[in-house]
């Protein structure tokens, strides 16, 4: 339970700082924010585990919290392109 709890705080903080740096002008809510750094979260989680693999019982990867946000940007662009 503690591991979902982490994640959306750790997706909130990701989609905040995506979105400050991306300097979107469409307002997003907290759940949109969190959704997209989650999202992130998942992109950059991904991308993570091709170049490097966490130590043997590690609680989390060490450049998660800049994947994630790295994550959150091409979201948002992604998203940015589809619904304008």
């Amino acid at each position: 339970m503690l591991h979902i709890i982490w994640s959306v705080i750790l997706g909130f903080v990701a989609g905040v700082i995506a979105y400050a740096i991306m300097g979107t002008h469409t307002p997003m809510g907290f759940f949109k924010t969190t959704l997209l750094g989650i999202v992130g979260s998942i992109v950059g989680g991904l991308n993570a585990r091709w170049f490097s693999k966490p130590s043997e019982g590690s609680w989390f990867h060490p450049a998660g919290l800049i994947l994630s946000i790295g994550g959150a940007i091409i979201a948002l662009l992604i998203l940015g392109k589809i619904h304008p």
